[in-house]
């Protein structure tokens, strides 16, 4: 008699083969962590029942170390070493944190050798620490949640990241998973990981918005939906919008009231700031639900805090935050060549969708009242499960594709400052693009290779990446040599790039780690500017060419005089240095017309000369051979 396996579909015949696989969320507010059990993806509790961990770290006495609910506790106490929000954190610079006196830690520039490039740090009572050595704190919390809920050490993990986190971002979101012991399968992005959980558990088909904003970014995401095929029309977003910034404007509010009745109080200790930010948290969550939030406490100060937030004044404070979050998604409507009436629903992710005046600007945008079906807490961390359990195996990939996009379009320099774009913004991920480029001057023998990200043509305008060199290029006359450079950009979103020269086959590469100091409104401004910086930048990139042709011409009529200038008389020599003359008076303008027909001019100017030189060149060739060695 045989003996039957019984499983579920699509989950391996054989138990014992079943992989243990997690999807995380890494909040800035709260993060979580989900599997696929039985066929259905749940998310994770602790001992004491919770699903969601806060995502605060607390550096305590004696090297310990507390997170999530415990370290929450600490966080009026103790701000200064008790760190929340560190997400918004990951891959900045000290100079790109606005509002620092508005934020209860002592940061420090890290040294220019520093092996975290520039990263911010954070003084604790453990000393310093960086924002990925937080956030590894808080993904050891999950992972040791996950491995005592399933019994066992885990195959890997899928890590949710915002759309619009940059390679920075994601490098800093892989360290910080390595640090806590954890194999990262995939870095996912937040979207499509609603996309997923709602594509699966709802079975739906067709076009639709995935409305994301979490506790310290907002992501919008387009994507289709059919038979398990997740493809990203496209994606916006702005990496430094979310809940936090909702709780400030309370917390600046009560500061307001605080100097109306106080003018000559001093400034906050960081203990009266933290608390007031905690306040002024809970009175937005009590406005989801209630008309007026009554704040009150006392601070360090003797000053007692005692003040009333209607949710109409609530409402009129963070409007313009509300707004912030439409420019993106008319953007994103836009890359898609989309209607409204082509939208079949919307999804509200993270836990400030709750929020009433957001979920009306969302309906009032898209004219239809917002899927919420699914808890908006913990939809990505389902939506991880579902990819992680396909990715480690315990379920086939032929069912659940994705097709991600980069956000940004990638390339690099050329001669005058500008731009060549390998791969365009809203590629499918992964994506691989070679592009063959060539030498500038006569026996150049190295290249320098440098990598940008943006939407502008002028190297000024795009974020400069990464740099590096080829060298070992033969030496070769201009424009003879062939230099192919290969993009390759992974699931995860991350590239490195390649250069090869063909005919010796010598290569350069790097991995593109770029400084962890970029500008929050950075992606933002590159969009924003690629549109209204368009003429002018094709003007700019018309110019440039011209330059680049005429000193390309230039060089080589000076090289060719230094040879065979003795092929011309004095008078054939001034009319070309004539030519030559006007052309270099045309490059000191900004008129490319100007220098376009000044380059005609010279090229008029020098036929005869080429010609003497054509002749000269043959003639050499044939000195001192009879007609019968000649081979016609």
């Amino acid at each position: 008699m045989a003996l039957l396996q019984i499983s579920e579909p699509g989950m391996s015949a054989a138990p014992h083969q079943h992989k243990l696989a997690i999807g995380i969320d890494l909040g800035t507010t709260n993060s979580l962590v989900a599997t696929v059990r039985s066929g259905m993806s749940t998310v994770l509790q602790d001992q004491h029942g919770h699903a969601l961990l806060p995502s605060i770290v607390h550096y305590g006495e004696a090297q310990q170390v507390i997170v999530g609910h415990e370290a929450k506790v600490k966080q009026n106490a103790d701000p200064v070493n008790t760190i929340a929000s560190v997400k918004r954190l990951m891959g900045r610079s000290l100079k790109d944190i606005v509002d620092k006196a508005h934020i209860p830690y002592r940061f420090v520039s890290p040294p220019s050798d520093d092996a975290s490039q520039g990263m911010v740090l954070l003084d604790t009572r453990a000393g310093l620490k960086s924002p990925v050595e937080i956030s590894a704190e808080i993904l050891k919390t999950l992972k040791n949640r996950a491995q005592a809920a399933l019994g066992g050490e885990l195959t890997g993990a899928v890590i949710t990241v915002p759309a619009y986190f940059d390679d920075a971002q994601r490098q800093a979101t892989k360290d910080a998973a390595r640090l806590a012991g954890l194999h990262v399968l995939r870095l996912l992005n937040e979207p499509t990981a609603a996309a997923v959980a709602y594509g699966l558990d709802n079975a739906a088909e067709g076009v639709y918005v995935i409305y994301d904003l979490g506790g310290g970014t907002f992501d919008v995401s387009i994507l289709h939906l059919s038979k398990g095929i997740f493809e990203v029309l496209a994606t916006n977003g702005d990496s430094a919008l979310g809940g936090d910034d909702f709780d400030h404007r309370i917390y600046c509010w009560i500061l307001d009231q605080i100097r109306d009745a106080n003018p000559s109080k001093q400034p906050l200790s960081e203990k009266d700031t933290r608390l007031l930010l905690t306040k002024a948290r809970q009175a937005k969550e009590w406005l989801t639900e209630n008309e007026e939030a009554q704040i009150t406490c006392k601070l360090s100060s003797a000053y007692t805090v005692d003040v009333t937030l209607t949710a109409a004044a609530f409402v009129e404070l963070t409007e313009n935050l509300v707004r912030k979050t439409l420019s993106p998604m008319r953007k994103a409507m836009r890359d898609a060549s989309l209607d409204l009436t082509d939208i079949k629903g919307v999804v509200l992710v993270g836990g400030a969708t709750r929020m009433p005046h957001v979920r009306q600007a969302v309906q009032d945008f898209f004219q239809q009242a917002p899927l919420t079906n699914l808890d908006p807490d913990k939809v990505v961390a389902i939506g991880a499960a579902i990819q992680a359990n396909v990715l480690a195996g315990n379920r086939s990939g032929d069912d659940l594709l994705l097709l991600d996009v980069t956000p940004l379009s990638l390339g690099l320099e050329t001669m005058g400052g500008l731009v060549e774009k390998v791969i365009p913004r809203n590629s499918t991920l992964p994506v691989a693009r070679a592009q063959d480029f060539t030498t500038f001057k006569d026996g150049q023998t190295a290249m320098s290779i440098h990598v940008l990200q943006g939407e502008r043509d002028l190297v000024s305008a795009c974020r400069s990446l990464a740099r590096f060199e080829l060298r070992g290029i033969p030496p070769m006359a201009a424009g003879a040599a062939r230099i192919r450079v290969t993009f390759q950009v992974d699931a995860d979103g991350l590239l490195s790039v390649s250069a090869r020269e063909e005919t010796k086959g010598v290569e350069a590469s790097i991995s593109v780690k770029p400084s962890y100091g970029l500008n929050e409104d950075a992606i933002i401004d590159m969009l924003k500017s690629s549109f209204s910086e368009a003429e002018s930048d094709k003007k700019a990139r018309a110019l440039a060419e011209a330059k680049v042709d005429a000193m390309g011409i230039i060089s080589a009529i000076h090289i060719a005089l230094e040879q065979d200038g003795h092929l011309l008389n004095a008078v054939e020599k001034e009319a070309i240095s004539k030519h030559i003359k006007a052309l270099e008076t045309a490059l000191a303008g900004e008129q490319s017309r100007a220098i376009h027909d000044a380059t005609a001019a010279l090229n008029t100017a020098t036929e005869a000369f080429a010609a003497k030189r054509m002749d000269e060149s043959v003639s050499r060739a044939l000195a001192g051979k009879n007609i019968d060695e000649v081979n016609l």
